[in-house]
């Protein structure tokens, strides 16, 4: 776990990576898991859709998060998140009614906010002058803990039915176990306590910083409705166009597993190319080649879908690398606006491109979406020269 080139940590970053494949396989049991939980508690589709809002919840207070973070003691928000996850995540196959299942979800949301605002942070400290590197690391952690999580609770399920799903809380605590033998003695004060540099108020850094979080509430927002497309709705596309059930899991993993790839490169390639550069390259890549994927019929969808998955799911680790690349201190503040920003435009964007086929069907609604992407392209551009100052680039 020595130090190697430009102060990049591998060991830290990679057992913070690990701990963020463990902590979001967890988090990602509901989903796959809810029809038995509805046959089991005998709840509308309604109230089973209600649940996901509930566990999102506490992100409503990202920044309330961001500004306790803000010291020294972050690290143990960040050890003990996998152990809280994995005890409220692995009893929602034992809950005895709605009001259990809905309480412990809420406080594995607590827990989630606890895990993601303050690790892109040590991550930061961890990377040295490989930011997008170390972000990349972190990234490639959570995409395939979307791949894996559903595979692992259906095994589970398979093997000890929904109310064995208690037996996955050991592997958080083991996870927990790993990350204080690692870190309970990480000093990470000159980057996180408000001691060090007096910056004025939080209001004062949110307009200091208003030109960051234009980009990535910008590029995110005009970005989602293509991600949304061709992840959530994927599925449900291809089949109404006449594929098998089979080719449409396909397409979907492909995407995803495409998807890991650009999250585990695209920060690493930001550190050469440059945040700016990567990002515009991705603005224009991503909605020419969901145009191109409309175009394409049969199998051919494939390899139009392994290079798109694969800047479908870049943004991430560069945006990050963006945030935690600002010239403050309060690193995780800011870093709990961009997750703000992030699930208010994830929550508003699937219902819109929802209520949008509706009205529209599939491909003019993916046809619009696409074309809306290069909005993406024109946010970068505007604000290229602030953000390098903003920066010290």
């Amino acid at each position: 776990m020595g130090k190697v080139r430009d102060g990049f940590l591998k060991g830290k970053v990679l057992i913070i990576a690990a701990g963020h494949f463990i902590h979001d396989s967890y988090t990602s049991f509901l989903a796959p898991a809810l029809p038995l939980i509805i046959e089991k508690l005998g709840i509308s589709y309604g109230m089973s859709g209600l649940l996901a809002v509930i566990q999102r919840i506490p992100s409503l207070f990202n920044p309330l998060v961001g500004i306790i973070a803000e010291r020294p003691a972050m690290k143990y928000m960040v050890i003990f998140s996998p152990a809280f996850t994995a005890l409220t995540m692995s009893l929602i196959g034992v809950a005895p009614g709605y009001i259990f299942l809905a309480v412990t979800l809420f406080f594995s949301g607590i827990s989630s906010t606890f895990w993601h605002i303050p690790t892109p942070v040590m991550v930061n400290r961890f990377s040295g002058k490989r930011l997008g590197k170390g972000m990349s690391y972190y990234m490639v952690g959570g995409e395939l803990a979307r791949t894996a999580g559903p595979l692992i609770i259906l095994g589970v399920i398979s093997w000890w039915g929904l109310e064995g799903t208690w037996k996955m809380m050991p592997f958080g605590f083991i996870a927990s176990l790993i990350l204080y033998l690692n870190f309970r003695n990480a000093n990470l004060e000159h980057i996180a306590s408000p001691r060090h540099h007096q910056e004025g108020s939080y209001w004062r850094i949110f307009i200091r910083f208003s030109t960051a979080f234009l980009l990535t509430g910008g590029f995110t927002l005009f970005q989602a409705g293509m991600k949304s497309s061709l992840t959530y709705y994927l599925p449900t596309f291809l089949t109404s166009t006449g594929n098998s059930l089979h080719v449409a899991e396909l397409a979907l993993t492909v995407t995803q597993l495409s998807g890991a790839a650009g999250a585990l490169f695209a920060g690493t390639i930001s550190d050469r190319l440059g945040r700016n550069r990567t990002l515009l390259i991705i603005s224009l890549a991503t909605p020419l080649l969901t145009l191109l994927f409309l175009n394409v019929k049969g199998l051919w969808i494939f390899p139009v879908l392994l290079p798109l998955g694969f800047f479908l799911f870049s943004p991430t680790s560069v945006l990050l690398a963006t945030v935690q690349g600002l010239r403050t201190e309060k690193k995780a503040f800011v870093n709990s606006i961009y997750m703000t920003l992030n699930f208010f435009i994830s929550v508003m964007v699937y219902p819109v491109v929802g209520t949008i086929i509706d009205h529209a069907g599939f491909l003019p609604t993916f046809s619009i979406i696409a074309y809306i992407g290069f909005g993406s392209t024109l946010i970068v551009l505007i604000t290229w020269k602030k953000l390098n100052k903003l920066s010290g680039r």
